[in-house]
């Protein structure tokens, strides 16, 4: 019993909106959104990859570029 009450103490505190919607699920909704939960986990965890692997390319062109550039300027001096 003191579970319950703990549960239904914590639900009082929820915001309005949040308390209608938890209300209106249905077992199923509740079950698809729990299956559902991994998946934009695992999103949001690719998101945070993805963003530093294109940082990284994006870095290592940059590099690539400007060693490029000092490269040239080298070879150009002992030319002249």
């Amino acid at each position: 019993m003191n579970r319950d009450a703990k549960i239904a103490e914590q639900f009082a505190e929820l915001p309005e909106p949040t308390r209608k919607f938890l209300t209106d699920l249905t077992v199923e909704d509740a079950k698809a959104l729990e299956a559902g939960m991994p998946l934009v986990r695992a999103l949001i965890g690719f998101a945070k990859v993805s963003k530093w692997i294109i940082i990284t390319i994006l870095g290592i062109l940059g590099g690539v570029v400007l060693l490029g550039e000092s490269v040239m300027k080298i070879l150009a001096w002992f030319r002249t």
